[in-house]
């Protein structure tokens, strides 16, 4: 099987590139590849505990947004290795006790790592 990383740098809301991303991964898992998650940018936010979407898109046809905490808690415990970027998170007064449990700020050194051994890198 395949080595992934994937690096995504949109906000949890507001497009649907993090749920995408998410499903992807899903899907990779599933069928075996190791993956490695990478945010940076906005991204950052993904990893925040404590997500509570509450609108209602009738176009969606569900109750409440996507949890993307939840989705990345389930990318976590299919085994996904999660990343995120340290100069983001401080440029969003992020720290690492405000994130997911499984979730480690990282350096763009890291990145550069795990693209150059991944077999292949998507960005979302």
């Amino acid at each position: 099987m395949a080595s992934i990383t994937v690096v995504v740098g949109d906000p949890p809301y507001g497009k649907q590139r993090i749920y995408t991303a998410l499903r992807f991964i899903l899907a990779a898992l599933y069928e075996k590849h190791s993956i490695n998650l990478f945010l940076l940018e906005d991204a950052v936010f993904l990893a925040k505990k404590g997500q509570e979407p509450k609108e209602m898109p009738s176009l969606l046809g569900h109750e409440t947004m996507p949890n993307a905490e939840e989705l990345l808690k389930a990318v976590i415990k299919q085994g996904a290795t999660v990343k995120i970027c340290g100069v983001c998170c401080s440029e969003r007064a992020l720290k690492q006790e405000e994130l997911v449990e499984g979730c480690q700020i990282s350096s763009m050194k890291n990145l550069v790592n795990w693209v150059v051994e991944s077999d292949k890198t998507v960005f979302f």
